[in-house]
């Protein structure tokens, strides 16, 4: 017997949503520092994952401390919000989906890589109840 997909638990379970964690690496730094990239980027992914949209996308760029300076970004979905750092040191990715309405994480994981041209990715997912 196949295993359940994640958003295929969440729908069986009627739960309250599914919050995932992707930590993508190595990711290209001319598409992570620019903001109309990442504002395309949040548009294609709630396409992609059938999320609607609530309000405009909000990127901004901030940070004192090399460490931790680069865009953040929040996007209100009407099932909750999509979320992400964007770390220029080390050209990582830090992106959270949390939405009451199931999606498929493995679809964002891979989307999200392809997209900013990461090497590997860590993620991670639970049910939220």
């Amino acid at each position: 017997m196949k295993a359940l997909s994640i958003k295929e638990q969440a729908t069986e379970q009627a739960v309250w949503g599914i919050a995932s964690s992707f930590d993508i690496y190595n990711c290209d730094p001319e598409i992570i520092r620019n903001a109309d990239k990442i504002k395309r980027f949040v548009k294609e992914l709630c396409d992609l994952i059938e999320m609607k949209r609530f309000g405009e996308t909000q990127v901004v760029h901030f940070g004192e401390d090399e460490r931790v300076a680069g865009y953040s970004m929040v996007q209100l979905i009407e099932t909750s919000l999509i979320s992400a750092h964007f770390a220029n040191l080390t050209n990582t990715v830090y992106l959270d989906v949390f939405s009451c309405k199931p999606y498929d994480p493995e679809v964002v994981r891979e989307f999200s890589v392809k997209f900013f041209g990461g090497s590997h990715c860590i993620s991670n997912s639970n049910m939220r109840y």
